[in-house]
């Protein structure tokens, strides 16, 4: 198997281009090439990962190119330059690295609050202008002060964190913010109302979505206290930049530290010239310490995709660790070939799906399974579906997804897994394991046992368990040339229903289908293919 092929075409370090090529991934670094989108349209459909900073734009138009792409690996926390959507659609992962980051801006959110307090920057140009100007600076101290902080997630928390140590009070609103989880940090969870209500100093530390956006409206900063400071090194947009200004220009605002900005670069902006306004060019993340982080980072977790199937930091599918992938990988092609069973029997519109892990496997990653599952039953119907894709997909089109796990056992299998598929005229389902050899097996239909192997082309027989079946089956198929490589019979009871799964060494022509559904016995014969 020939090794996997990465580009960078952002400036990464030295010491990240190592990684790939000690992973023994072929590497070609072109660290400007992201600025030459039409080159880099040229050859992206040569590579398995696509590794960037901000430079290089992942649009829908390059990826439409990019045939072979597996993963985009992005140093930093912000994959604005991304269309995840359209990289979701065709099954390209993208990793981002939001913690190489997180120190260094919690950091500058820190150096921004003690700025502003103390009008550092202001200060520093009148004196070297030669102007000596104590009384105009007055500041105002820290201690003993409310911080508000919108977004507790890893750097919001850093940042309280350090704030604690300047001994400031700490209130937080995210709703994703456990109670546990507050108390750990050390903040005081509320509501936003109140956090506006009562903080003296707010900084914001949340993702860019339609909910977060404008989370600082001009409504919202009618509702903060007079005097407050605000200071954003999050994303820009989260504040309604014209309804500060006006703020600040009234008073009720007393100052503003911004590191982010709507449109960047940002050569004109409506906070700039104010006097109690900072601003810098987007530095959160620019240290040295944290820059290699991150392309470190992103060169250790694409080299784990690519070579192992490890999944860490994406944005558009559920982790899988080193560890796990290879004990996944079997029950993945397990869920997914019990999907595919499920979807090519069912014809009419799928309203859910539900698959039920029992014993050892519903201890494993199982999203990694359901995506899997999902992928399997509808792609009969979507044939461009894949594993990443799927859920989002399934969520689109109103089909209910539902896990159930049940560790305490799974009859007489160490794990089963059970696939129900709700469709508009009648529910069907299937079961299978994965024995000691990794291949996967289906082990029950429509509730009757039965033990299979998986092959390529295969015939589903359903029939009345009457004398005669077996030998006219084969007949037909005998007389025809089509040659039966396994055959596998279950039943519900004596003479009852009985159902037939077995492999043939090649697809079945139409006219032979026919035959068989002729069988007195038989009621339904469906293909199916893996």
């Amino acid at each position: 198997m020939p090794a996997p092929k990465v580009l960078i075409s952002d400036a990464l370090s030295d010491a990240a281009v190592q990684i790939f090529r000690d992973r023994g991934i072929e590497v070609d670094f072109q660290p400007d090439l992201g600025k030459d989108k039409e080159a880099l349209a040229r050859i992206i459909g040569r590579y398995d990962g696509l590794a960037i900073r901000s430079a290089t734009k992942a649009t829908a138009k390059l990826l439409a190119e990019a045939a072979n792409l597996k993963v985009i690996g992005r140093a930093g926390i912000g994959v604005d330059n991304v269309d995840v959507p359209a990289a979701t659609a065709k099954g390209v992962i993208v990793m981002n690295t939001p913690f190489g980051n997180s120190i260094t801006t919690a950091e500058h959110a820190i150096a921004l609050l003690l700025a502003l307090a103390r009008q550092i920057p202001q200060a520093d140009a009148s004196t070297q202008a030669g102007r000596w100007e104590k009384n105009r600076f007055m500041g105002v101290e820290l201690t003993g002060k409310t911080l508000g902080v919108i977004g507790c997630g890893n750097i919001g928390a850093i940042v309280a964190d350090r704030a604690i140590g300047l001994k400031l009070k700490l209130i937080a609103y995210d709703p994703y913010l456990s109670p546990e989880r507050a108390i750990e940090i050390g903040v005081e969870k509320v509501e936003l109302d109140a956090l506006l209500a009562r903080a003296d100093l707010i900084t914001l530390h949340v993702p860019m979505t339609e909910k977060t956006r404008n989370i600082l409206s001009a409504e919202n900063l009618a509702k903060t206290k007079p005097g407050v400071r605000i200071v954003n090194c999050a994303r820009g947009g989260l504040v309604d930049e014209v309804a500060l200004r006006a703020a600040l220009d009234s008073g009720h605002v007393a100052g503003a530290a911004f590191d982010v900005f709507v449109t960047e670069p940002a050569t004109e902006n409506p906070l700039f010239g104010h006097p109690n306004v900072i601003c810098t060019p987007h530095l959160g993340a620019a240290t040295n310490e944290a820059q290699e982080n991150v392309a470190l980072q992103v060169a250790e977790q694409m080299s784990d995709y690519l070579l192992q199937g490890a999944i860490t930091n994406a944005i558009n599918f559920p982790s899988i660790s080193a560890e796990e992938a290879p004990r996944l990988k079997p029950f993945v092609a397990l869920a997914e070939k019990l999907g595919s069973f499920l979807g090519q029997l069912t014809d009419a519109p799928v309203r859910g799906i539900r698959i039920t892990y029992e014993g050892a496997v519903a201890g494993m990653n199982t999203r990694a399974l359901t995506a899997a599952a999902v992928t399997g039953v509808l792609r009969p119907f979507l044939q461009d579906i894949n594993m990443v894709s799927a859920p989002a997909i399934a969520r689109e089109r109103g089909i209910v997804v539902e896990e159930v796990k049940r560790e305490g056992g799974a009859s007489d299998y160490e794990s089963l897994v059970h696939i129900t598929v709700d469709a508009e005229d009648m529910p069907r389902d299937a079961a299978g394991t994965v024995f000691h050899d990794g291949k996967p097996r289906i082990v029950e239909i429509r509730s009757i046992a039965i033990d299979a192997a998986f092959a390529p082309h295969m015939l589903y027989v359903r029939n009345h368990d009457k004398p005669g079946f077996i030998g006219r089956f084969g007949s037909v198929l005998g007389e025809a040339g089509v040659n039966v490589a396994t055959f596998n019979l279950g039943r519900e009871t004596e003479g009852g229903n009985a159902i037939c799964f077995c492999a043939v060494d090649a697809p079945v022509p139409p006219d032979v289908l026919a035959e068989i559904a002729a069988i007195p016995q038989v009621k339904r014969v469906r293909p199916v293919n893996f």
